[in-house]
């Protein structure tokens, strides 16, 4: 971008407000219904969000669900209650199957939508250190689960997501757990089924992936900037008590950032955050200290180059 353009300096908020990760038990604020999730989506925005990143749950006991029907009313309120850019999931649980994962993306037809660029393993077994008790008996196996557990994401998944996502006009968040995953971004974007601008989550701190260290946020910068140059947009990820700490440090050196209820459930050491609203606040806070100014839900469209609300299948 030029230096000119006023939007080089606009940091883009995403909330991801519940995710597959975070159990029911885990939290009382973690939304599960389609009202909840909705709701929590338009909160978010309202504090500030450019960009929701949605997943839904079975209502019926909070396990992560790619059924349309599921989306339907959250997508319905959207729809009606907020302009915020919707950014639908193709990573669902690492327990599904890349079909089951697509179905919301394919149907829906959003401005934006996550993939996950590369297979690895997903360990989320440590958080039964933490918590103890499980309303619902899925919610410890599926952890338990996780010391077994590759998240399957291979070339030709991936090939299959950006084929059939860039054919309805969706554009992505390609998620980036680790270095070989910028490497795999570049190889599609090489061979022409990924194009710029990139829009790269650098995802830090989970079991499997990359760690949390600033050193490890600075390692994911420099081989971005080598191998996409100027024709990326960054934003950076930290799973649990490296949500804030890491966006700050990213912000600081001109990423956009993504906070919500799915990468931490926690505001504060031992606080549970009440919203994905309440983290929005926190980072924005952080941001407008940095004198950063937070882009608007069009001028993230315009900084990623999205269709258009108009253009979507909902």
């Amino acid at each position: 971008m030029s230096e000119k353009n006023p939007l080089k300096h606009k940091v883009i908020i995403t909330s991801a407000v519940t995710g597959a990760i975070h159990t029911p038990s885990m939290s009382k604020y973690l939304p599960v219904s389609p009202q909840e999730i909705a709701e929590a989506a338009i909160g978010a925005a309202e504090a500030g969000a450019a960009v929701v990143h949605l997943h839904a749950r079975d209502p019926r006991d909070g396990r992560p669900s790619q059924d349309p029907e599921h989306f339907v009313p959250i997508l319905e309120s959207l729809k009606r209650n907020t302009d915020a850019v919707v950014n639908l999931t193709t990573g669902g649980s690492p327990h599904m199957t890349v079909a089951e994962r697509m179905r919301p993306a394919m149907e829906f037809k959003p401005e934006l939508a996550s993939l996950n660029m590369g297979s690895m393993n997903f360990g989320l077994y440590p958080m039964l250190d933490r918590f103890k008790e499980f309303e619902f008996t899925w919610e410890r196996e599926g952890i338990e689960k996780s010391r077994d557990l590759v998240f399957k994401n291979t070339f030709a998944d991936i090939e299959a997501i950006l084929t059939r996502g860039s054919e309805n006009g969706t554009r992505f968040e390609f998620e980036c757990y680790d270095i070989s995953h910028l490497y795999n971004l570049a190889h599609f974007r090489d061979r022409g089924l990924a194009t710029g601008p990139l829009f790269v989550q650098s995802v830090f701190g989970l079991l499997g992936g990359i760690g949390p260290d600033p050193e490890d946020l600075m390692h994911m910068h420099r081989t971005a900037d080598r191998l996409f140059g100027d024709d990326y947009q960054w934003s950076i990820l930290g799973a649990g008590r490296n949500q804030m700490r890491l966006a700050s440090i990213g912000a600081a050196m001109g990423s956009h950032v993504r906070v919500g209820l799915e990468d931490s459930l926690w505001i504060g050491p031992g606080q549970l955050a009440e919203s994905n609203a309440a983290q929005v606040e926190r980072i924005r806070t952080i941001l407008e200290a940095l004198n950063l100014e937070i882009a608007t839900p069009d001028e993230a469209r315009q900084i990623l180059q999205l269709k258009g609300r108009d253009a979507v299948g909902f």
